[in-house]
């Protein structure tokens, strides 16, 4: 059955992509981005308009739903297709594209362009290169994402509400200073019985929802998910650091709305704009949607701000927040590889970054991040600009999707289910892992 449906995904593809061939016969020079479904890739087929006038070659920006975007990319890649020129390509997939040949190696026009001094390390740490501190680049920063939180001013500055925290608390109510302080907002909040809860946070979608909160929980209390060097798991996932992040993600998650077992983007969003938390985390990429009157009646009274630190037991401050967002590759496959490198060139100029910012897009350019220009263009862009200097990602792995089906299993087995403990959990997932790993 997954045969038939694959072998029918790669014909649906070819019959779309058929008409092109015949542009191509007629002397239209074009190339072909594939990205996901979203407001992103709306605004790179407008900035890339730009491009089009300036060389005379069209770009088309071909959407997929993002429940099927990984999915369909390797499918086409494993029938080495040469529909596409360009992937946006999830992160955490960029060693799986790597070490199966499917992206062309960048390194050289990385290290011409001095790329590394240019975008962001985090973001070239995890849109670019494979294996970790290796000096081989595979993608270039297109899409920088990372959680942060948008949260309610008018509640957070109510008199009574202020006063009532003060006393119950003591100490200011005020954007939470570390997650023992997000956990006390929380629970001040939380009043069910009233349709009113604390935090919107994310469930189990049963891919990386659930994921994608936790680990920046591990990271944060001063934990790991392993040695991305060696593959080493046992005694850097199962420590008590890594447990005491977990843990506050499961008391954190009791003061959610119903039914967010299985929160993603849209739970988070659709909670805030309801008006029924005061806080919530979700990707920046989603948050445009939060400053504008149009989807957010609250927008006015929405600020916002980057995952809080927290100092943990050995005294040692520590702040993260779990990376999203995509890198632009080149497909090995692809019979237009001269002109997609000719977009990678002017992608990567600065007025072309500012551009890409100003539209909506979320540049990971160094000279983009520090500019007044950039900093005052969304409300949203200050924590932002912050986020992306902690944003840490995940394994990327060949076997990414594997390890991230069993740490979505086992700890949200935990975090939502209340099976076992943090500590039984962590042990199920680091053996798991190693059987994947090693």
């Amino acid at each position: 059955m997954v045969l038939v449906l694959l072998m029918a995904l790669i014909f649906s593809v070819s019959f779309v992509f058929a008409g092109g061939d015949q542009e191509a016969a007629d002397g239209d020079q074009f190339i072909t981005i594939n990205w996901a479904q979203w407001a992103p890739a709306d605004y790179l087929q407008k900035l890339s308009d730009d491009f089009t006038a300036e060389t005379g070659i069209r770009v088309i920006v071909e959407q997929t739903p993002w429940e099927t975007f990984v999915q369909k990319y390797n499918v086409e890649m494993i029938a080495r297709s040469d529909a596409w020129d360009i992937i946006i390509g999830d992160s955490q997939d960029l060693g799986n594209m790597a070490d199966s040949g499917h992206y062309v190696d960048l390194t050289d026009f990385f290290n011409e362009n001095d790329l590394g001094s240019k975008f962001t390390p985090s973001s070239v740490a995890a849109y670019a290169e494979y294996p970790a501190k290796s000096g081989k680049f595979w993608g270039i920063p297109a899409e920088g994402d990372t959680l942060g939180w948008a949260y309610r001013i008018d509640l957070f500055e109510d008199a009574d509400n202020m006063a009532a925290f003060q006393a119950e608390y003591g100490y200011k109510l005020d954007i939470p200073a570390n997650w023992d302080q997000m956990l006390d907002i929380a629970e001040f909040f939380h009043n069910p019985d009233e349709g009113f809860y604390g935090i919107s946070i994310y469930g189990d979608n049963g891919y990386d929802s659930l994921a994608m909160f936790a680990e920046q929980m591990i990271w944060t209390y001063g934990g790991d998910l392993g040695d991305y060097a060696t593959g080493q798991v046992d005694g850097i996932l199962n420590t008590p650091e890594s447990a005491q992040g977990i843990e506050m993600y499961k008391k954190l998650f009791q003061y959610v709305p119903p039914a967010f077992n299985d929160a993603f983007f849209v739970k988070a969003n659709d909670a805030f704009t309801a008006g029924i938390v005061p806080m919530t985390c979700n990707f920046y990429a989603f948050l445009p949607a939060l400053a504008n009157s149009a989807t957010n009646p609250y927008a006015e009274d929405t600020g916002y701000f980057a995952c809080p630190p927290q100092t943990g037991a050995d005294g040692v401050v520590r702040q993260f927040s779990a990376l999203g967002g995509q890198g632009a590759s080149v497909i090995s496959y692809s019979k237009k590889q001269d002109l997609a490198m000719q977009w990678l060139e002017w992608f990567i100029r600065d007025d072309v970054q500012m551009k890409w910012a100003s539209l909506g897009g979320y540049s990971c350019s160094i000279t983009v991040l520090d500019s007044d220009t950039f900093l005052n263009a969304a409300p949203y862009n200050p924590a932002f600009a912050e986020s992306l200097s902690i944003m840490k990602d995940f394994w990327s792995h060949p076997d990414y999707g594997e390890l991230m089906e069993i740490f979505s299993r086992t700890i949200g087995g935990y975090i939502i289910r209340g099976q076992g403990t943090a500590e039984s959990a962590l042990q199920d997932c680091t053996e798991e892992w190693d059987a994947v790993i090693n």
